[in-house]
């Protein structure tokens, strides 16, 4: 007895990219998620977000942690939305990304500190994972409603 075909869900597209470990890798980092997200006819995530929270991610990949090697990004495409990872070689963890530190808000009158804060607000979930290498502190996005995508 034949039924009516089932079809399967599409395999997630997912882009990794070397990025250097210095400053400039926040342009190159926010530039592939704007490319990756603009490939697709229908944007499944809030692309001014997901540049914003990456460029954060990356940033404080460069600025916390050790090392001349590469850090890595990883975007992956998914039905429910996207979610960006940041991979470097130190194991320890990036801070809360779930709860305010101890200090409680970051001072309004300093220019850091707001970027975990960013990252918890917007995101629809964060968090970290060791790797074998370091550690990977990612966020996801969830997808745009149907309604409010852009006709092309």
């Amino acid at each position: 007895m034949n039924g009516p075909a089932v079809p399967t869900p599409p395999a997630p597209t997912s882009w990794r990219i070397a990025l250097p470990h210095t400053a400039a890798a926040v342009p190159v980092a926010r530039a592939l998620v704007r490319t990756a997200l603009a490939e697709i006819e229908s944007p499944v995530a809030d692309s001014d977000t997901a540049e914003l929270l990456t460029a954060e991610l990356v940033a404080n990949a460069v600025e916390h942690t050790a090392g001349a090697g590469p850090i890595e990004l990883v975007v992956e495409l998914l039905a429910s939305g996207c979610q960006v990872e940041v991979h470097d070689g130190d194991p320890a963890p990036p801070g809360d990304l779930t709860l305010p530190g101890p200090a409680g808000e970051p001072d309004p009158w300093q220019e850091h500190g707001r970027g975990l804060l960013l990252i918890r607000t917007l995101s629809s979930s964060c968090g970290h994972r060791p790797t074998a290498s370091g550690k990977a502190v990612w966020f996801t996005l969830p997808a745009v409603p149907t309604q409010r995508r852009s006709p092309e």
